[in-house]
């Protein structure tokens, strides 16, 4: 049974995520959270902060669970963090990372070496997810170079040295009683086997984190295991250091359900968000004990209520002219399906070892869960719940391919049954061929308009009415109005201000058209297609190094997977993309034609980033400002979005703002002011007067500029942002268009102090004559 959903007794206003390094420890996070609380954070959000790989920059890959890691500060950094927060009034929020732990290292990961050292029936046999009789009762490890595998099966630069495997630079534990004899032969006794590391797609026996073989998946569905890796976790609680959780990738759990319901019971009910990617159309399951997802389903209602519907017919010509799929559809089965086929062929094997005996032969039902895994519609079911996406999947798989119809009516009553282990193993799969085949591949394929290619996302859905983005936001009011709400993550393929220019080009389709042609005729790029989607990063981001841009070159055509990948590089095409990127620094009609781009965007962009940034701020849900997006953030996909930023830019910035209005220009040389100003005064607002943000109204203009204002009131705050800018100014501006307000004197906290009271009817042509935002509070008596 699951359990009650109920509020937690202490829940954020809003947070700020850190990103906690070896550099950028627990000890400078403390030192840090007085300028937070300037600025308005109520909760200091922490990127994962267990014992993690030696050198882990993310913090992802845990390979302790008892012990913060000192690296990152220890026990004593977090104690630190969490005095000097609860000193401000501050809450502390913590990534946590349930799923897997990081293998890369065995010997750095106890549970790990245990398993490797004493095998299925030693202490760490029941901690991970492995199929022993697949791989022979041996856990194959795809580690072996191609260069170091001989005819004879033996492997080149295998040694043993004291009581240890060595591979190269990699260690292995020896099973007790197995020394002896040569390297091949001490190693054929193991309880493990080095395999080629090609193996992996196809023959890999132990579950991972997508496709990540560095990163094994554990069984916390087990009481033990639960609370072997909860251990620091429950600490934090008892010890009163810690106020609440995010969830990482809970869809990689076994029962995601099952592990909230005992997570609430470790934590007292605290206040805990998962990580949850949900497709259009989808929601969370109610009965979940959470209080929302991290806010990817917010992000992408955000962008497309600020995109230009009139772009749509253009932009996807183009992208037709230039070669690309039109059809997401169809791109995204095939990149699916590829993913089935080949990189996660590994997962798709197991299902199939799972079902019952007496199912059907082996092939053919490969084939059709392959099918189904492509087919399958949102990340994942959770059964008895979400049967209807099994509806789907099967209804999509036997119109595709109906030749295996036999194959989908064996399997259809197996992957419905809530308990049997294959439909288990299905719902954990899922999730997997969906990450990898859109986000790390058809992502990068489709380059229509790449604002719109972000996680939780569909880049077909091209924009959204304001009344729809009122219907979206009035549910989230009422069914989960603690979820988070994110516009930058460290997952994000783009940031926020990144976005916000590309999403201006949906208002100017034919300038991006010939910038477009001019950059290909001087610069070309092999794939007209894949130059479409690299000069919108390169503008969206621009001014950027040469560093900068050739690393995310690399990234994107290698995920796309189109002409070459990370495994099966094609370096003549990569050599010619790069000969592009390097035009830009090198040639100056290229540099000067890049630069014209996004001078003639940033206008647009800098309203697009400024409204988005107070929507999110201010829409039902828990607000969190990713590091340094208080400022413009002109990030690209990790690691570039998880550069170390300059706070102490930012403290100096905000002194500034008492002599508002500063900088507001919104120029390629812009420091960010304004949206600074629009960050500290909404957090501050919203700390200290959380009881404006309980409801949610939305607001009509009046007028011929009507459509271009999306307005709300949450319940004393009202919100207004402006839409379409370019088409705004291209049409005569605001003129007599006007915003009806309830009776009172309203401020705007925007303009700062001083500010005139305004009445009942406002112009926006007076409202947003410096900015493209407002947030109005009525004027105290």
């Amino acid at each position: 049974m699951a359990a009650e959903r109920h509020r937690p007794d202490r829940v954020p206003t809003s947070t700020y995520r850190l990103q906690i390094t070896r550099d950028f420890d627990l000890f400078a996070a403390a030192r840090l959270l007085p300028h937070l609380h300037e600025l308005g954070a109520d909760w200091v959000y922490l990127s994962p902060i267990l014992a993690a790989e030696p050198g882990s920059d993310h913090g992802y890959d845990v390979v302790a669970h008892d012990r913060v890691d000192p690296a990152r500060g220890g026990a004593e950094g977090l104690a630190a963090l969490s005095a000097e927060a609860h000193r401000l009034g501050m809450g502390v929020l913590v990534d946590i990372v349930p799923n897997h732990v990081g293998v890369a290292t065995p010997a750095a990961n106890a549970w790990w070496w245990e398993l490797l050292r004493t095998g299925r029936d030693g202490p760490s046999g029941a901690r991970f997810d492995v199929d022993w009789d697949a791989g022979g009762g041996r856990l194959l490890l795809p580690v072996v170079g191609d260069d170091d595998l001989r005819d004879d099966g033996t492997i080149a630069h295998l040694t043993v040295v004291d009581d240890e495997l060595r591979y190269h630079d990699n260690r292995y534990p020896l099973a007790p009683g197995t020394a002896g004899g040569t390297p091949d032969e001490v190693h054929a006794r193991q309880h493990y086997e080095l395999v080629g590391w090609r193996r992996a797609d196809v023959e890999l026996n132990y579950r991972r984190f997508f496709s990540v073989n560095t990163l094994a998946g554990i069984r916390v569905e087990d009481p033990v295991v639960f609370a072997e890796s909860h251990a620091e976790v429950r600490r934090w609680f008892d010890e009163g250091l810690v106020d609440g959780l995010r969830i990482d990738h809970p869809d990689g759990l076994r029962a995601p359900e099952a592990y909230l319901d005992d997570l609430a019971d470790l934590t007292g009910g605290a206040y805990v968000l998962v990580e949850k990617i949900l497709e259009p159309g989808e929601g969370l399951e109610p009965s979940w004990a959470c209080e929302g997802t991290t806010g990817y389903d917010a992000m992408a209602w955000v962008e497309r209520v600020l995109t230009a519907r009139a772009g749509e017919g253009p932009l996807t010509a183009l992208a037709g002219q230039l070669g690309e799929h039109t059809d997401w559809d169809e791109l995204v089965h095939g990149t699916k399906r590829a993913v089935a086929d080949h990189v996660l062929q590994a997962e798709v094997r197991r299902i199939v070892r799972e079902l019952p005996p007496g199912t059907g032969e082996r092939e053919p039902l490969s084939d059709a869960v392959a099918e189904l895994l492509t087919c399958f519609p949102v990340y994942r079911s959770y059964l008895p719940h979400g049967e209807e996406h099994l509806d789907e999947a099967f209804t999509l798989a036997r119109r595709h391919r109906p030749e295996l119809g036999p194959a989908y009516g064996a399997l259809e009553g197996v992957l419905r049954d809530p308990e049997a282990p294959a439909a288990l193993r299905f719902q954990q799969t899922s999730g997997m061929v969906m990450a990898k085949g859109v986000e790390d591949c058809a992502f990068y394929r489709w380059s229509r308009l790449t604002s719109l290619n972000e996680v939780g996302g569909d880049p077909s859905v091209f924009a959204a009415t304001p009344e729809a983005f009122h219907d979206f936001a009035a549910r989230r009011q009422q069914d989960w109005p603690l979820a988070m709400t994110a516009l930058s993550t460290h997952d994000t393929k783009r940031s926020e201000d990144v976005r916000a220019r590309i999403t201006a080009i949906a208002e100017q389709p034919d300038l991006w058209e010939r910038g477009l042609s001019r950059l290909q005729s001087l610069a070309p790029m092999p794939d007209p297609g894949f130059a479409n989607l690299l000069w919108q990063a390169v503008v969206g981001a621009w001014p950027m190094t040469r560093e900068r841009a050739h690393a995310y070159a690399e990234k994107a055509m290698r995920e796309s997977g189109r002409h070459t990948t990370w495994t099966d590089v094609d370096e003549a095409y990569e050599a010619a993309v790069h000969a592009a990127v390097d035009a830009v620094y090198d040639d100056s009609e290229v540099g000067t034609t890049v630069t014209g781009l996004a001078h003639e965007l940033a206008g647009p962009g800098w309203s697009n980033a400024l409204a988005a940034k107070l929507v999110a701020l201010t829409m039902p849900g828990v607000p969190d400002v990713y590091q340094g997006s208080e400022l413009w953030d002109l990030s690209l996909v990790d690691p570039d979005n998880r550069r170390p930023v300059d706070h102490d830019h930012v403290a100096e910035l905000m002194k500034e703002l008492d002599q508002w209005p500063g900088v507001l220009h919104g120029g390629l040389d812009d420091p960010g002011t304004a949206k600074l100003a629009v960050v500290r005064a909404t957090l501050r607002l919203r700390r200290e007067r959380p009881e404006l943000f309980d409801g949610y109204r939305p607001l009509a203009a009046e007028g011929p500029a009507a459509a271009h204002v999306l307005a709300f009131d949450r319940g004393g705050a009202i919100t207004v942002a402006t839409r379409l800018p370019a088409t705004l100014a291209a049409s005569g501006g605001w003129r007599d268009t006007s915003l009806v307000l309830s009776p009172g004197r309203w401020v705007d906290v925007l303009s700062g102090d001083g500010s005139p009271g305004l009445a009942d009817r406002v112009r926006l042509a007076d409202l947003l004559a410096d900015l493209p935002v407002a947030l109005l509070v009525r004027e105290e008596d």
